[in-house]
């Protein structure tokens, strides 16, 4: 039996076409991967840009509605009523002060002070921004002599504290009309509470 030898008569040397054929179909299946995972990604932040610009519009849009709303509700508003509301607002707060001060209670302490020459002639308490309680008396007097003790006595009590007197003048009647001025102490509250106040 004749036996034959094959011989390669090519100058090239034999490579593995499969191997590389096989690596770029690998690469290329990577390549598309990673494509299409791009495209979802830009779908998805896509998707997001429209929502977030939707509810932006919504915003905008609320914002201006509120605002015309505003506008009316100011073009509403009648003045006159805004300043009796005020008032009214006011005179709560005097209403509250006076419920706060005890009329009883510093009538009687004028009572136990007040010199035989010398005659109230107004009253008015006031609550200061620090919760201070200041009371204003307007004395009728014969003499300075009888207002300075008049003064003295209410700070001896104990009740009223820094007490001045503010203005002094002879009136019509010839008499020493004294404004007088002074932290007054409700009973049953710290005597520092007053002291703590003293200008």
């Amino acid at each position: 039996m004749a036996r034959t030898d094959r011989i390669n008569l090519s100058t090239r040397p034999f490579y593995n076409d499969r191997a590389v054929h096989a690596v770029l179909a690998l690469a290329a299946l990577v390549v598309l991967a990673v494509s299409a995972y791009n495209l979802w990604q830009v779908y998805v932040l896509s998707g997001r840009h429209a929502e977030l610009q939707g509810r932006l519009s919504q915003a905008e849009a609320k914002t201006r509605e509120l605002r015309d709303r505003a506008t009316v509700v100011r073009r509403s508003i009648n003045p006159r009523e805004l300043e009796a509301t005020v008032a009214a607002a006011r005179e709560a707060n005097q209403l509250i002060e006076r419920r706060v001060f005890s009329w009883t209670e510093v009538l009687n302490q004028f009572e136990t002070t007040l010199p035989a020459s010398v005659r109230i002639a107004s009253v008015r308490p006031r609550v200061e921004r620090d919760g201070t309680m200041m009371v204003d008396v307007v004395v009728l007097a014969r003499t300075v002599e009888s207002v300075d003790a008049f003064i003295e006595s209410l700070e001896k009590r104990g009740a009223f504290s820094g007490v001045l007197s503010r203005e002094e003048f002879v009136n019509e009647d010839g008499l020493i009309q004294a404004s007088i001025e002074g932290r007054y102490r409700p009973a049953g509250e710290p005597a520092q509470a007053a002291k703590g106040g003293a200008r």
